[in-house]
């Protein structure tokens, strides 16, 4: 065992490698036999790929390398293709990222367009598509005016005959309820339609509305009408039952948590399997899925608070978690008894797990989910435990076939350097006013080398993104790369942030740059009061809301922090309201700081902008040149504020880069400068990075706003 300080452990993670990123795999369905889903290259420039696993376990690209299949809907995007029928030669719809027109694919065949060419570069966009007959149905986006705001959204269908690539006329617009909308879930009959719709100022984790409209004789849509949700209720999914036409499963929270209901025609609704736990998340991005019908009554479903866990929620409102390594579930796809999703540990990255469910017998009252144990084969195998004993006693005078199950890993990569990634830990902390405040606690961890006897390691406050939102306790090279050289890591979950209520949520409304703020302070307070973390080598990192946050932290905590890595931020909450930024967060923060120009005194009080002055730490911003979002004026107006002020500061732009940066050679730069920053404000030296020189910050020259 090596002794050195913290910050100079040496490491195998290295920035490059970190940057080369995850496949990243993502909007996963069956079709047929086979599972396809998107994946992520950072290589490519952040290309989105579209891939299919055939039964045999071949895994192949289903289009070639000029093809991006991603949506741009409310930025954040949305379920970007569909399968046209039950087997792979019925080939599939997409959204190609270049030009946001939708594109029909078959086997062998290159794909052409069957959305028209918008006027517009890229100004209408699709998703969350629908086969009925010989259209499909789907969210439209369009843009209006020459502004983000200037948008019209509708339901519409198209054409799969692609009549409608050179005729707008050809498009039928079928419904236009709301701002806002997800894309039409058709009853199994055909004779309805149900979606989901909400309007400004309401984000769609505040008030949704369940739709749901009759499918016409001509195939149109009739007369829409509300049959759940409303104010002070979201709901973020709804799948039709399989078996009863007339009832749908929707994850709605009037109780205060995202539980699973089912909801008849009529409106009448009941709680499947009500418990203060998410079954659900923010509705960030359109056709997101946490849970889907199994048949029979059962679904299967993600639940959980600081984690999710999948499991299979019976007809008797029974709960039977899958057991695995992982904690956490995203993106459910279901065909017969199979259930695949993205799923990832502390120990283990992002992969696409499959599993088979039992079936269910009609005499046992509680269903099951397997598995139990790792084979060698790297699947997942035995039988299942939940209700095992009490299936025996029912069965014992009958003859039975035990069943053996499966989960399989379909893709994976290997986590590298899985001995260098930190022991992870969620901790509920003492937070302003005795409220708690839930944190992922990172320590520094590497397997060959320690710190001298008493020495307390830097720690970084990370904060994320949303805000509402949350970080997940799952293994992340970004982490690591910190706490293999000896920097500590806590992943704090602000009030504001989700997975814990929406009492808990909602501590953040009309207290943004307040609330988010002084937890993080207070989570770094108690680690330094436990001796955990060094009181005089804070740090604080965040991206987009959290890059905010840092940077509303520096001047509310000058004496606290001593370095902050900002990413794409919102600064200017004044000019962001107005006139700054895109259509789906154009009215968030009337929640999260108060109703312009009412509150106008409150957007000042925590602007970041108008309180640059109170600035002292050492600071570098990294911003990507396209940003809809949170667009670079705002960053450029906030250094401005700080020329001559004496702060060591830098500016790092990146051409071509959005809201969240996808090219590797962009998150290598970005964490090689954080280093440099944070080895000058800790006092420590790393060969990992160009030295910070106070002013003038050697790797950071360009786009530079240095202090004398």
């Amino acid at each position: 065992m090596r002794t050195a300080p913290y910050g100079t452990w040496t490491s195998p993670i290295t920035a490059a490698e970190v940057a080369e990123g995850e496949s990243a795999p993502d909007w996963l369905d069956f079709v047929g036999d086979e599972l396809w889903w998107t994946e992520a290259r950072p290589a490519e420039a952040g290309r989105s790929a579209l891939v299919g696993r055939t039964p045999d376990g071949e895994v192949r690209e289903l289009l070639g390398p000029a093809w991006n299949v991603r949506s741009r809907v409310i930025e954040y995007g949305g379920r970007p293709w569909l399968a046209l029928g039950a087997d792979a030669t019925a080939g599939f719809v997409f959204v190609h990222w270049d030009d946001q027109r939708v594109h029909r694919a078959s086997p062998g065949t290159p794909p052409v367009a069957i959305s028209p060419q918008p006027a517009r570069p890229a100004g209408a966009r699709y998703c969350d598509f629908t086969r009925v007959g010989d259209e499909i149905w789907c969210l439209r986006e369009e843009f209006t005016g020459n502004t983000g705001t200037e948008v019209r959204r509708e339901l519409v269908a198209l054409p799969l005959d692609g009549s409608a690539a050179h005729a707008r006329g050809a498009v039928r617009v079928l419904a236009a309820t709301h701002h806002f909308m997800t894309g039409p879930r058709i009853s199994p009959d055909g004779r309805h339609a149900a979606w989901i719709g909400w309007d400004h100022p309401a984000m769609p984790w505040d008030a949704t509305e369940l739709m749901c409209a009759p499918v016409t004789a001509d195939g149109g849509l009739g007369t829409p009408r509300r049959i759940a949700g409303g104010d002070g209720v979201s709901v973020g999914q709804v799948e039709w039952d399989p078996d009863r036409p007339g009832v749908l499963h929707v994850v709605a929270d009037p109780d205060g948590w995202w539980n699973l209901h089912e909801v008849r025609l009529d409106g009448t609704s009941r709680a499947l399997c009500p418990r203060p736990e998410e079954f659900g998340e923010p509705l960030w991005r359109i056709g997101t899925r946490w849970f889907l019908p199994l048949g029979g009554g059962r679904l299967a479903v993600t639940h959980g608070t600081a984690d999710r866990r999948l499991a299979v929620l019976g007809a008797d409102g029974s709960l039977n978690d899958v057991p695995s390594p992982y904690t956490e579930w995203v993106g459910i796809a279901v065909h017969g008894r199979r259930v695949a999703a993205t799923a990832a540990g502390p120990r283990d990255p992002w992969a696409v797990v499959l599993v088979t469910v039992d079936d269910p017998d009609p005499s046992d009252a509680v269903p099951s989910a397997v598995p139990s144990a790792v084979a060698p084969s790297g699947r997942v195998q035995g039988v299942s435990a939940a209700g095992a004993s009490a299936r025996d006693a029912r069965r014992r005078d009958r003859p039975r076939t035990e069943r053996t199950e499966w989960t399989e890993v379909v893709r994976a990569e290997p986590l590298r350097h899985a001995d260098h990634h930190p022991h992870g830990r969620h901790e509920v902390l003492p937070g302003p006013d005795g409220e708690e405040v839930h944190a992922f606690v990172h320590p520094p961890h590497h397997p060959g080398a320690a710190a001298p006897e008493g020495e307390l390691p830097p720690f970084l406050v990370q904060v994320h993104g949303g805000p509402t939102t949350r970080s997940r306790l799952v293994a992340r090279p970004e982490i690591a790369f910190f706490t293999s050289r000896g920097i500590g890591v806590v992943d704090v979950q602000y009030g504001g942030s989700t997975g814990f209520g929406r009492s808990y949520r909602e501590r953040l409304r009309g207290h943004w740059g307040v609330t988010d703020v002084r937890d993080c302070a207070a989570v770094a307070r108690a680690l330094i009061a436990r001796g955990i973390a060094d009181p005089a080598r804070i740090g604080i990192r965040g991206g987009s809301a959290g890059g905010w946050t840092a940077a509303a932290s520096l001047a509310a905590e000058p004496g606290l922090y001593r370095a902050a890595g900002i990413y794409y931020p919102l600064l200017d909450p004044e000019q962001w309201r107005v006139s700054g930024t895109h259509d789906f967060e154009s009215r968030y923060l009337e929640s999260l700081i108060g109703p312009w120009p009412q509150a106008r005194s409150r957007y000042e009080e925590v602007s970041p902008l108008r309180r640059a002055h109170h600035v002292r730490t050492p600071f570098v911003i990294l911003q990507g040149t396209d940003d809809a979002v949170c667009p670079p004026e705002q960053s450029e107006r906030f250094l401005d504020r700080l020329r001559g002020s004496g702060v060591p500061q830098a500016y790092l732009t990146f051409e071509g880069e959005q809201h969240g940066f996808r090219t590797a050679r962009t998150v290598e730069q970005c964490l090689t400068a954080e280093l440099s920053l944070y080895a000058h404000a800790f006092g420590f030296t790393t060969a990992d990075a160009p030295p910070w020189a106070p002013g003038t910050p050697a790797p950071l020259r360009r786009g530079l706003h240095g202090a004398g």
